[in-house]
């Protein structure tokens, strides 16, 4: 996203997760024959709140706005061949051991006012300042324990994996923030440690913090969100079990 003078208008962008976008020309016949295993692009998909929805900004301390959170509920819990599954929304602010007692879950209620059943949508909202710098490593450094039982993110992608069934939706929530004021990115590092605990990347979408008015945005950002910082980046994940 980009920013002119009160509002926003949306471009392409790019994160280390998303696939290279193919060059603007393409000719019939290639060049040079095709690589194996090339990543298929994957869709990123921008997420905007209604005209009317009074509060477009998450609250001070939170990720998601309550509109991202309720749509949520509508795209990943329902399904229509039974109930809906439960959203477990927990908060992470810290990665420190013992961080799964510290971590505040709460349970959302089927939309509809009906009965959830089945295994829940876990959507992990991880506060910018627990994402470690571009110089730190995602791995706990200097721990004996491995898998579930590690610290850090790997332990926690690890105990993620086990608590779904296969299939079951892993969602994180987070946004960008500055180090020695510079943006930083650090969605690919999140995903290939999630990938490394048996996760599959689904999708990317993009949280606006904006009042769409007309054909503009408006900014709406976050109160305790670094500057320049207009949307939060919601990825997708599946859980990849094994026989």
């Amino acid at each position: 996203m980009t920013i002119s003078p009160g509002r926003v208008s949306i471009t392409s962008r790019q994160h280390q997760t998303d696939p290279v976008p193919p060059p603007g020309r393409h000719s019939p016949m290639p060049t040079t024959p095709s690589r194996p295993h090339t990543a298929r692009p994957l869709p990123t998909t921008i997420w905007l709140p209604a005209p009317d929805q009074p509060d477009s900004a998450p609250a001070p301390g939170s990720v998601l706005p309550v509109w991202a959170i309720d749509k949520i509920r509508t795209e990943y819990a329902h399904r229509p061949d039974g109930a809906p599954a439960p959203l477990l929304k927990i908060h992470i602010r810290d990665t420190a051991p013992g961080m799964d007692v510290r971590t505040p879950c709460t349970t959302y209620p089927d939309a509809s006012g009906g009965t959830t059943s089945g295994t829940p949508v876990l959507l992990a909202e991880l506060h910018p300042d627990t994402i470690p710098a571009p110089d730190d490593a995602f791995s706990a450094v200097g721990s004996e324990m491995h898998g579930a039982m590690e610290d850090g993110w790997p332990g926690f992608f690890h105990r993620a994996h086990r608590l779904l069934a296969a299939d079951g939706l892993l969602l994180l929530a987070t946004r960008q923030r500055r180090d020695a004021g510079i943006l930083t990115d650090r969605l690919g590092s999140l995903v290939a440690c999630a990938r490394t605990a048996g996760f599959r990347y689904l999708q990317h979408i993009v949280i606006a913090h904006a009042h769409p008015v007309g054909d503009w945005l408006v900014p709406a950002p976050p109160t305790d969100a670094s500057p320049g910082v207009t949307h939060s980046d919601l990825v997708v994940l599946t859980a990849i079990h094994h026989a």
